[in-house]
């Protein structure tokens, strides 16, 4: 499993919608790469942090289409 970081830029350009289904995407993947490292079958166990800041990347980017 590669994994690609999210770039700032282009979700800023994307629309709430597409945010949030992204955003949904992300936390469905935090529960599964969570679930392989319990069950010791992750072999990247920096992916989780990763994941994690995606989301924080997402979340940040929806703040900044509403002007809050």
């Amino acid at each position: 499993m590669s994994y690609t970081k999210l770039n700032v830029a282009e979700l800023v350009q994307k629309s709430e919608a597409e945010l949030h289904e992204l955003l949904k995407n992300k936390k469905m993947e935090l529960f599964e790469t969570r679930m392989k490292l319990k069950t010791m079958q992750l072999q990247d166990t920096s992916l989780v942090s990763k994941i994690r800041k995606d989301i924080a990347r997402i979340k940040t980017a929806m703040r900044q289409k509403r002007g809050n």
